[in-house]
């Protein structure tokens, strides 16, 4: 990047008139400060296309940028404009081959014909422990073809003409992805360490480094020598090319834009992750229904009325889709398979980290993607979320079956840790809506950012869809946390806070104490993280500092809490996994009901008019 002259971009994308790479960068090398950090970042290097580190992360991102690829031009290009038609390569080595998000992306895209993604794979035989042999011994080309990929492979990482012959076998392919084995020496032309894991993830050394300048017939004693002439090379070389391509593609989008204005507005659109005018008018109100619906439900229709006005809005499920409801259902939209690119819903196969990982390159390519599966398998696709919270894209992680609530599936399927996990994500913004106008307050929040991954935690049991002309509008989840139900008269003497389905048990409980004339406040929180943003102003007006008596509700850890309701606060969740049974049953035995929570708030009550 440096070399070939890579210009640094700000947020806006918008050239700042600096390099992005500068060769001080490359001296400062891991420290603080530099473009060069220990593994390559997205958004803090320019140029750099996905953060990588992870084993396998970046190899499962290029599945999603070809899928992008295949689904833009299917959509979007037209006869003598083929906007879209770019190929994508990714470097891999032992490491990411053995990781199991990388077989998890390959054999979707076997599956789906990616014939324009090729994956380079390094095979040094080296990790850092020692040779791959210790671990690591299945036959690669047998595994690849078997997913449905040409394999071929280059026996000398040095063989120039065998590597663009491999390249050409791959521009060649029309039906299948494909894996080039090139066979390398890790610590090439260091003679002492070459081939060992010492080369892995160690410096040389001053006297290894001159040892293999000298085999190299460099200057020994050199440091960050570039001769003269180099920039020049890569101006007239890589720079040249380049710009006439992007100056060509500039000049097709040009004439494109004059015969499909429509089209190149959403391209513009997407690229700058913008959203179309009026994309949220069909979003709709939901009646007050004391019975009400699941969030996973109304989640669905919003869904579906949102992306019919957002045409690069695609994405689907883990092998979920019939219960997390997020298949788009409207005329056209299709499934995206090998014979039809055009689809918007995408079958993941039960692949959580996989489709999480896709999701990503998905959005690294512009397009909005979204992927679902249960709250308790989000442990799967960790890896992946926290990638997408660091790169700062907007990708929606969708989960359902968010608690105990799910009932007789029992503690393997009943989430009670994940809540508190993903909070702990730093940029991951958790939505937990409390009903079904909450959750289309929560869409068009989600549809608005663009640098913030979300995860929107669903119910799969009905909620009352409240009365929003006796309680607070739905307006407030944009803040995070807002005042539902005050006392008629006076200020609380008392505050509930709750997200998701235990808000309607915290309403429960607060007309009872109502109507024995304790002053209570409920407060809806369906996202911590945009409530912490918040002024102080606004947070201190929903907790006022002076009312300590305060109860949180939630069926799910109760880490982080406190930070709420403070120390002498109370909170009641979860303190051990669930238990197979219906609903009902597992409510009463772990304390969600209207009665515990009457119950606590009194306790509360005496105890801080004890104190006081």
């Amino acid at each position: 990047m440096h070399l070939a002259g890579v210009k640094a971009v700000n947020p806006a994308y918008e050239t700042i008139g600096r390099a992005s790479v500068t060769l001080e960068d490359i001296k400062t090398f891991r420290e603080l400060g530099s473009r060069c950090p220990g593994h390559p970042e997205y958004r803090w290097t320019s140029g750099v296309e996905t953060t990588t580190g992870p084993l396998g992360q970046g190899v499962a991102n290029s599945v999603g940028m070809a899928i992008s690829s295949r689904w833009l031009a299917s959509r979007y290009n037209k006869p003598g404009f083929d906007l879209f038609d770019f190929n994508v390569y990714a470097l891999m080595g032992d490491g990411d081959m053995m990781e199991g998000v990388s077989d998890e992306a390959a054999s979707l895209a076997g599956h789906l014909g990616l014939s324009n993604l090729c994956w380079i794979y390094d095979n040094n035989h080296v990790t850092i422990e020692g040779n791959t042999s210790l671990a690591f011994s299945e036959d690669i080309a047998s595994v690849f073809s078997g997913y449905g990929w040409n394999v071929t492979h280059v026996s000398d990482a040095n063989d120039l003409p065998s590597l663009s012959k491999a390249f050409q076998v791959f521009r060649d392919e029309a039906l299948r992805p494909t894996l080039i084995v090139v066979d390398s020496h890790i610590g090439f032309g260091a003679p002492d360490i070459q081939d060992t894991s010492q080369a892995h993830g160690s410096p040389l050394g001053a006297e290894e480094i001159k040892k293999a300048k000298r085999n190299y017939g460099w200057p020994e004693d050199a440091r960050f020598l570039i001769p003269d002439g180099v920039y020049n090379h890569f101006e007239k070389g890589i720079g040249a090319r380049g710009g006439a391509l992007r100056d060509a593609w500039i000049s097709l989008f040009t004439d494109y834009e004059r015969e499909n204005p429509t089209l190149a507005g959403q391209i513009l659109a997407m690229q700058h992750r913008e959203l179309p005018p009026q994309w949220d008018i069909d979003i709709p109100t939901f009646s007050t229904d004391p019975k009400g619906m699941a969030t996973r439900d109304s989640s669905g229709e919003v869904l579906n009325a949102i992306a019919p006005r957002v045409p690069y809005l695609l994405g689907g499920s883990a092998d979920l889709a019939p219960s997390t409801l997020t298949s788009l259902t409207f005329d056209g939209a299709g499934d995206f398979e090998a014979d039809n690119y055009n689809g918007r819903n995408f079958h993941f196969g039960i692949r959580e980290h996989g489709a999480a990982a896709i999701a990503s390159g998905l959005s690294l390519s512009k397009v909005r993607p979204y992927w679902s599966t249960f709250l308790v398998f989000s442990d799967y696709a960790r890896g992946a979320i926290r990638l997408s919270a660091l790169m700062e894209i907007p990708v929606i992680h969708i989960f359902t079956h968010d608690s105990i609530g799910m009932g007789q599936d029992g503690p393997t399927h009943q989430p009670v840790e994940q809540l508190a996990s993903l909070r702990a994500i730093p940029g991951l913004i958790v939505m937990r809506p409390a009903d079904a106008n909450e959750v289309a307050e929560a869409w068009r929040v989600i549809m608005e950012l663009q640098h913030n991954p979300v995860a929107l935690v669903l119910t799969r049991q009905a909620v009352p869809t409240l009365d929003r002309s006796r309680y607070s509008s739905a307006k407030g989840v944009a803040k995070g946390g807002y005042v539902l139900a005050d006392p008629i008269d006076g200020a609380p003497e008392v505050i509930v806070i709750a997200t998701g389905s235990e808000v309607s048990l915290a309403i429960e409980a607060y007309e009872e104490v109502t109507s024995q004339g304790v002053a209570v406040r409920v407060v809806s929180m369906p996202s911590c993280e945009l409530f912490d943003r918040q002024s102080a102003a606004y947070r201190d007006s929903i907790l006022p500092p002076q009312i300590l008596a305060r109860v949180a509700v939630e069926e799910a850890s109760t880490l982080g809490w406190h930070r709420y309701v403070g120390t002498n606060g109370a909170v009641i969740g979860m303190h051990t996994f669930g238990a197979s049974a219906p609903l009902k049953d597992l409510q009463i035995k772990f304390g969600f009901t209207p009665e515990k929570v009457v119950d606590t708030i009194r306790q509360q009550l005496q105890d801080h008019r004890r104190n006081t």
